[in-house]
């Protein structure tokens, strides 16, 4: 995220919950993955739901995206 972009979302985060829901999600995504990177092996189970968590972290940040949009 540029610089810009991360002073917009600390002006709006205390105006809006919307956007404050999304970042906490994507924020809980990057740990889940975390974890995943940090083991040497993944089951097919792990793998799909890697896959998961990486497109829906991936649906947030569009979404987060189109809310900075509006106030740009």
């Amino acid at each position: 995220m540029e610089k810009w972009d991360e002073e917009l979302v600390a002006r709006l985060l205390p105006r809006s919950e919307e956007l404050r829901q999304y970042i906490e999600e994507h924020q809980r995504y990057e740990e889940q993955l975390e974890k995943f990177s940090q083991r040497p092996y993944l089951t097919t189970e792990e793998e799909m739901e890697k896959k998961r968590i990486q497109k829906l972290k991936l649906a947030g940040r569009d979404k987060i995206e189109a809310i900075l949009a509006k106030h740009r």
